[in-house]
Formats: structure tokens, C-alpha cells, sequence
């Protein structure tokens, strides 16, 4: 008779798939909560500690971890040798393993959870099963997901046992599942005892889905999913519209990232990573139209997102336009209705409350990763110096800040003209500092912009030829880190031609 032996935590669908082993004439070997489960709904097993012959002790923490269990497991069927060791020991053979783990995910996203309740739902003994099952595939079926009950069922009914394809890809299943769970325990330990130096890291991730392709056509690409996080699109819930695709995900991140800068009613407008127009508003919609008017041109074909409810007068205004993506904490039903005429249009419902668990931002290069901390540092006028015999007014200082919150999101070399608490102008990604203040300036002057314009810079001016060019403008203020050797050319410049430059001492590059 073969045996399974089960345990398992999350038990759904384990009744019927222990009834049906039962009727495939499988014996089945359980514990604890699991084997009450199945007693209680009229499954015949075995209590672990008949098979082991010891008792389970320490509050559970030892009980599968014995030579009648893994020596069940790993001894290799066509080894003459093993299967002597396995009969002077009076071994028997186990054929199945179905295993899930503790809920140590579950467990440390909870509120306020302690050390000891984590350490609590580390799991010893079932991925020591699940791994001495895998390594064995060529002869013992390994089940960690549930998914996998209906086709394991069908292929022993259809053959008496499964596959060898099959036990080889849930081998490789089970290991990804162990693996992942370490990296969730690495990870959770790590930040808990301090360690800010660790000698390698191991991330985890979900497979959410498969998108139709990646940045173009030609190359294949994947979805997955971490932690839940405040301002996350994979954690967004999509109310309407085309699933989204990989340069949609890559924009929308962008444009929550600048989105999260701000606790005032706020609107973002993005295109290619970029963002074409941001404001601050008295409300919604206010923030809103002054987005949009920042560049009616380049938000054809963007992403708006906002930290406001979207209401049916801003859901007119933006049907207005051609746009691949809204995004909001919440949709009015007018609103959401008034959305909806668009049939492509993605409507994503995104959370903003809570606090980010993870300060870290990974980015993959040829045959390596850079990790370093998000630039999330907060802007903080009063720690700024005026470097010009002239100061900013309080309006201007207002709007140096909203300008460095929005320039730390644009690519580099990154220019930003304000006006009002909105963009007016944005160069980015130029080669030269000069060129992206031509971009930025152009765009503000084309739009009538002639008059109280504030320039914002994430990083220093290596030459005054930008205070120059801002002054045929008419900027009135410029913020900017500071640190160049050339810092006093930029300054007596400004002195000379009454603009107002306010240094921040804290960089923005954004590559």
C-alpha cells in the first residue's frame, strides 16, 4: 500500500484530496490540526507518532523530523543498499508529501506583530519534508500548493501513480516555494536584528501574470508582486479597462512616486516616465485642470493619477482627452460611470494610506543588481540657504519647494518651471544642464508664461549660462542643490540681474 504523508496549514481542498488518495488505496500519515481535520470529516490516518514511535514534543516544533520519516522519503527505490537500510530498520517507503507551511508571511504583516510570534511560525519540519521530497521526485510525488490537487488526483486515478514529468516539475516547484520562504524569513530577521550589511540578499516575489509583452513586441515579460505597499499599481484594483502593459506599469509607478510627494489635493500627468504636468489644487479638480493645462499636448496618451476622489466634473474634463490610465484613491459612481464610456481606458482604484515597508529600490544591470534607499528624503525649506543678496518671497519659497518635490522624479539633467504651485515647463533627460533649461523655458513661454516663473534644478548649474537664459525668460527665483566649484559665477549673476537663488545642499539625480 502506499503511504502520503500530510500536513498542512492552510487546508483548503484537503479533505477531498485525502478521500480521494484513500479510494487511489493510499494510506495517509498526518498531524496535529491536520489529522483532526481529517478524522473529523471521516478520513482514516495515521498519527505521525505511530510512524516515528516518539512522541510529538516541544509545543509541536518536533515531530516529522526522524529517520522513519525522511528515511521514508530519500531512500532511492533502485539502490539495493538503501533498501536494506530501510528493512534492518524497519523503514517504510512514503510516496506522497503534501505540505504547506506556516503563515509566516501572513504573520509578520500583521500590525504591531512580535519577535516571538514570528519566530513561532517558522516552519522546520515542513520544508525539511518538502525538500527531502523533491530530492527523491524520481520516486515521491511532492504537493505544496492546493492548485495542484485536481491534476495529481486524475494522473494516479488514470495511472496509478504520477508522472515523471509531473513529480519533476513540482520538484522544482517545491524547492522556488522553500526558497521563497527563506527569503521571507532572511529578509524579516535581518531587518530585525539591525543588520544593514548583509553579505547577499534573496528577494521574493509572486507571479501576479503575464503581460502580452514587454517594452516592445519582441520580448516577453512578467508581472509579480511583492508586499502590499501604499501608491502600488500591482496592489491597485482595476475597476475598467484593457489589462495593462509593461510600459503602462512602468509609468504608472512613476507617476505614483510623484503623486506620494504631495498631501495637498494634487494631480500628476505622465508620458514615457516623465511628468508633463503637475499641480496642486484647492481641490480635485482644480488640481486637475491646472495639470492638464501645464501641457495640453504631451498628456495625449498619458496617465493621470490623483490623491483626490474623482468626481463627475473631473471624470468630463479627462474624458476630454485621450488617456491610458486614471488613477485616484476613489471614483464618484457619476465619476466612474462617465470613465467607463471609455472602453480601453484602465480606471485603477490605488490605496495611499499606510506607511512603505520597504525603503530599498533594486535595479537589475548585466550580470548584477544595485540596491540602494529611495529617495524619499523630504523637503525642508527652512533648512535651505539664500546665496543672493536678494530672498525669495513666501509665494516663491512655495513654489522652490513644489518644484524640488516634482524635479526629483524628472530624469537628469532635470529642469522645472513653477508657477502657482504647477508646472509650467519641464526639461529632462538632456545631455546638458543648458539644454534641459532651454526645454523647460521654451515650454513655459509657449504656453504665455512671461513673468514670476521659479526654476527648480536636481542638481548644480556648472556654469551661470542657465541664470542667463533664465533671466531673458523673466525667472524670478531658482533653487538648486549647490556644490559646483562654479557656484559663485551662478550666484553673482543672479545678483547682477535681481533673480533670487535659494541652495537646498541635497542632490536629485535620477538615472
Amino acid at each position: 500500500m502506499k503511504r502520503a504523508l500530510v500536513s498542512v496549514s492552510d487546508k483548503t481542498g484537503v479533505v477531498e484530496f485525502c478521500k480521494d488518495l484513500v479510494l487511489c488505496g493510499y494510506e495517509i500519515i498526518s498531524t496535529g490540526g491536520t489529522k483532526s481535520t481529517l478524522e473529523t470529516a471521516g478520513v482514516p490516518c495515521l498519527g505521525i507518532s505511530e510512524v516515528t514511535g516518539f512522541p510529538e514534543i516541544c509545543d509541536g516544533r518536533v515531530k516529522t523530523l526522524h529517520p522513519n520519516v525522511h528515511g521514508g522519503l530519500l531512500a532511492r527505490r533502485d539502490d539495493p543498499e538503501h533498501l536494506l537500510a530501510l528493512k534492518e530498520n524497519n523503514i517504510e517507503f512514503i510516496d506522497l508529501v503534501c505540505v504547506n507551511l506556516y503563515p509566516f508571511k501572513e504573520t509578520i504583516a500583521k500590525p504591531n506583530v512580535e519577535l516571538m510570534d514570528a519566530i513561532e511560525n517558522i516552519d522546520i519540519g515542513g520544508p525539511s519534508m518538502i525538500r527531502s521530497a523533491a530530492k527523491n521526485f524520481h520516486s515521491v510525488t511532492v504537493v505544496c500548493d492546493s492548485c495542484d490537487y485536481g491534476k495529481i488526483i486524475e494522473e494516479i486515478k488514470a495511472n496509478g501513480d504520477t508522472t515523471y514529468e509531473t513529480r519533476f516539475k513540482l520538484s522544482a516547484k517545491a524547492y522556488r516555494s522553500t526558497a521563497s520562504y527563506d527569503a521571507m524569513i532572511s529578509t524579516y530577521m535581518t531587518a530585525q536584528c539591525g543588520e544593514a550589511n548583509a553579505e547577499n540578499i534573496t528577494l521574493t516575489f509572486d507571479k501576479d501574470y503575464d503581460l502580452r509583452y514587454g517594452e516592445n513586441p519582441h520580448q516577453n515579460a512578467t508581472v509579480f508582486k511583492g508586499d502590499v505597499e501604499p501608491y502600488s499599481v500591482p496592489h491597485a484594483k482595476k475597476l475598467h479597462g484593457k489589462e495593462l502593459s509593461y510600459n503602462n506599469l512602468q509609468d504608472a509607478n512613476a507617476t505614483l512616486n510623484i503623486l506620494r510627494e504631495f498631501n495637498e489635493p494634487c494631480a500628476v500627468a505622465v508620458k514615457h516616465m516623465n511628468p508633463c504636468g503637475v499641480a496642486i489644487g484647492v481641490d480635485g479638480y482644480d488640481a486637475y485642470m491646472k495639470a492638464y493645462n501645464a501641457d495640453p499636448v504631451s498628456i495625449f496618451g498619458g496617465i493621470v493619477a490623483t490623491n483626490c476622489t474623482v468626481t463627475a466634473p473631473m471624470a468630463t474634463e479627462m474624458n476630454k482627452t485621450f488617456l491610458e490610465i486614471v488613477m485616484a484613491p476613489k471614483f464618484e459612481a457619476d465619476a466612474l460611470e462617465i470613465l467607463q464610456k471609455k472602453k480601453n481606458l484602465r480606471v485603477l482604484e490605488i490605496q495611499i494610506e499606510g506607511v512603505a515597508k520597504n525603503s530599498k529600490q533594486f535595479v537589475s544591470i548585466n550580470g548584477g543588481l544595485l540596491m540602494q534607499n529611495q529617495d524619499i528624503i523630504a523637503e525642508d525649506s527652512a533648512s535651505w540657504t539664500t546665496m543672493t543678496k536678494i530672498a525669495p518671497t513666501e509665494s516663491q519659497m512655495t513654489d522652490m519647494e513644489f518644484g524640488m518635490k516634482v524635479c526629483k522624479h524628472v530624469k537628469s539633467n532635470a529642469i522645472v518651471a513653477v508657477k502657482n504651485l504647477a508646472t509650467i515647463g519641464v526639461g529632462a533627460g538632456q545631455m546638458n544642464r543648458i539644454g534641459s533649461c532651454e526645454i523647460a523655458l521654451n515650454q513655459a513661454k509657449n504656453a504665455g508664461h512671461m513673468d514670476n516663473i521659479v526654476l527648480a534644478s536636481d542638481a548644480f548649474f556648472p556654469f551661470d549660462d542657465c541664470v542667463k537664459l533664465a533671466n531673458d525668460f523673466h525667472v524670478t527665483a531658482i533653487v538648486q542643490p549647490g556644490g559646483s566649484m562654479r557656484d559663485g559665477e551662478s550666484v553673482v549673476t543672479c545678483d547682477e540681474v535681481g533673480i533670487a537663488m535659494v541652495f537646498t545642499g541635497v542632490r536629485h539625480f535620477k538615472h
